[in-house]
């Protein structure tokens, strides 16, 4: 999943996967990857503005913008998503990419699961400043990594590059926006779509990943040798 931690949609999008997820027979066998986008590569990296007054100035002023906010807020409550929309910060998110492939490195995905999670709550439930230095460490200690080694990634550019090489990847497939979603390679689903067609996905990529035999014969069983001998 090609995210970003300051989308709104990405949000709704991961609670609707996990719903497809809760309900998909197979779900042991998925691992789930989280990849970083950036929606605003030019945001500031210290919030000046809410959120509210930066879209404003780009989608017909503030009357608008609130209608649009007010739309998102209701179809998050819908997935038991309280957001605070009129709240959040226009700020970047190198950084809390940056971290995101940290915590993979260290604990693998199921650890970055956390983080990610840490972080698109603290933005859109908490309304905190995502691009302060001590809320991301703060979020990524809670989850269990390294005081140290937080702070000497916050303080260099180490996985800035992975962080790019996402976008490509994400590029390269055709996203122009996210959530962005790829199944097993295959099956592209852009948006935050419902969460019946995340379970046709998970369902169509698990059958073609494992293909069915098709029987020849009347349908009666012919005679064979089993477990517990032959019958003579």
């Amino acid at each position: 999943m090609w995210s970003d931690v300051v989308c709104p949609w990405c949000y709704i999008g991961k609670r609707r996967l996990e719903k497809a997820l809760a309900e998909f027979p197979h779900a042991d066998q998925v691992e789930v990857v989280w990849h970083s986008y950036q929606l605003d590569p030019g945001a500031p990296a210290e919030a000046t503005e809410r959120t509210r007054d930066a879209l404003a100035r780009r989608y017909g002023g503030p009357a608008a913008v609130q209608q649009m906010l007010d739309r998102v807020e209701a179809t998050a409550a819908e997935e038991g998503l309280l957001f605070k929309l009129s709240e959040t910060f226009h700020v970047g998110t190198l950084n809390a990419h940056r971290l995101l492939h940290l915590a993979a490195e260290v604990g693998g995905h199921e650890l970055q699961a956390q983080l990610k999670e840490a972080m698109l709550d603290a933005y859109f439930v908490q309304a905190r400043n995502i691009g302060d230095q001590a809320v991301l460490s703060e979020l990524a200690l809670a989850v269990g990594l390294d005081a140290d080694r937080v702070a000497e990634v916050l303080a260099g550019n180490e996985f800035t590059n992975e962080v790019h090489a996402d976008i490509a990847q994400a590029q390269a497939f055709g996203a122009t926006g996210v959530p962005f979603f790829v199944v097993d390679n295959k099956y592209g689903i852009s948006g935050a779509q419902p969460t019946e067609l995340f379970s046709q996905a998970l369902a169509q990529a698990w059958n073609e990943s494992r293909p069915q035999l098709t029987t020849l014969g009347d349908g009666e069983a012919a005679e064979a040798c089993g477990p517990d001998g032959c019958a003579i």
